[in-house]
């Protein structure tokens, strides 16, 4: 078993509330600020969004991803320009995965086997093949801050041996990492707890990685259709085991309620493409949850997308304005992009600074009575709350009344 006593960061954990946390994430190229959300940047852009609006919407953290980008343009071209932050011109932090994910999820699968993953190449459709030892060395090129052990993905909701083999095989390959990453003192890498939604299988993967004494440590294997009941389980049960002086990363987590759920039980940082997709799909985040403007009622609604948000969007359009141009130009979907990539960073911000100021469960029960006017506050969320130590039962309305709103 190999450990990694080099790092290329520092985890201060500013303040708490219960399982919560409110830190400062100090990286080689910024110092983050969490809970943090990080947009997805597929091939080094955010889609419809430049580097200077990230900038201004104060995003900390970009996150990209190692399959893309080892196809166009090339991890060898992004080394050679000194990496990806000179080649995208990004002065802040990134984050890469591992690739792994892509090529399950994407692409047809041939085989994964103790070797690596063989998958079919998009340009040729020949048999490829992606090991611990190339996913590394491609992310050592590629230059981000935090990089991506690669691991066994399996869907979330496979059941049987199939998931206790991706869980043992994840493990055995974090050593491989280990050992094939060159640039310790300069990025960091983070293991991956595996497991699907077995207790004990979790348990068996969360202690061999913390073992190996890694920089920060990921949860994966989530929002592939699992019951939201068994999300919420498996993030506090990691959360738990996990060292409190490291960062935790819930991967590909994007909807707010989820992340605010997972904040209040110990996760640290997340990330999705849910805010800019959703965005060319013409529906804005806001706080009673999500606005479709592409609705017939918005083309009469001359309010702002909402008006406690202070981002350029909402000082200057109007709903049925951006209604006019989500339904036939690109620009519409661009400027609903800017809003929502701006409400995901408020929302880091609020989750931080509440924890910080000691205001955390206000925080909650008010996002809680915006989202959930009506008191219809689902199960899971409410079980959520129970063990992260928060009252939410003002936000909740008794179950008679909810039970005669839902015939």
């Amino acid at each position: 078993m190999l450990t990694t006593p080099a790092m290329a960061l520092r985890f201060e954990v500013l303040a708490r509330h219960n399982r919560a946390r409110a830190s400062r994430l100090t990286l080689p190229h910024f110092e983050a600020q969490t809970p943090l959300f990080m947009p997805v940047g597929t091939q080094g852009t955010i889609k419809g969004l430049t580097n200077d609006q990230l900038e201004d919407l104060d995003c900390q953290i970009i996150l990209g991803n190692t399959y893309h980008l080892a196809l166009r343009p090339g991890a060898d071209l992004l080394d050679s320009m000194g990496g990806l932050h000179k080649f995208m011109n990004w002065p802040r932090a990134l984050l890469t995965d591992s690739g792994g994910f892509q090529m399950v999820s994407l692409l047809h699968l041939a085989d994964i086997t103790e070797e690596g993953v063989t998958f079919q190449s998009p340009v040729d459709g020949k048999p490829m093949l992606l090991t611990p030892e190339e996913s590394i060395q491609i992310q050592n090129k590629i230059g981000a801050d935090i990089i991506m052990a690669l691991d066994d993905v399996v869907k979330t909701t496979t059941t049987g041996p199939r998931v206790e083999e991706a869980m043992h095989r994840t493990l055995r390959w974090i050593d491989r990492c280990i050992a094939a990453h060159s640039r310790p003192n300069e990025q960091n890498l983070f293991g991956i707890v595996q497991g699907g939604l077995d207790p004990r299988l979790r348990d068996i993967c969360l202690k061999g990685l913390v073992a190996r004494n890694l920089p920060g440590y990921a949860i994966g294997g989530l929002s592939g259709g699992e019951a939201k009941d068994a999300f919420w389980r498996v993030v506090a049960q990691c959360t738990a085991g996990l060292p409190e002086d490291k960062p935790r990363y819930v991967m590909g987590i994007g909807f707010p309620l989820d992340i605010v759920v997972c904040s209040a039980l110990g996760a640290d940082m997340y990330d999705c493409v849910y805010p800019t997709r959703t965005a060319r799909f013409g529906s804005a985040l806001v706080p009673e949850g999500v606005l479709k403007l592409k609705q017939a009622a918005m083309a009469t609604d001359f309010r702002p997308l909402d008006s406690s948000c202070s981002c350029m969007v909402c000082k200057r359009y109007t709903r049925a304005y951006l209604h006019t141009l989500v339904t036939k130009e690109a620009m519409g979907s661009q400027l609903v992009s800017y809003h929502n990539v701006a409400y995901m960073m408020q929302l880091s911000r609020d989750l931080h600074n509440s924890i910080l100021e000691g205001r955390f469960a206000e925080f909650v029960q008010s996002f809680l009575q915006k989202q959930f006017p009506e008191g219809d506050v689902p199960e899971w969320v409410c079980s959520a709350m129970e063990v992260a130590e928060i009252d939410i039962s003002m936000c909740c309305a008794p179950q008679s009344r909810i039970a005669k709103m839902q015939v």
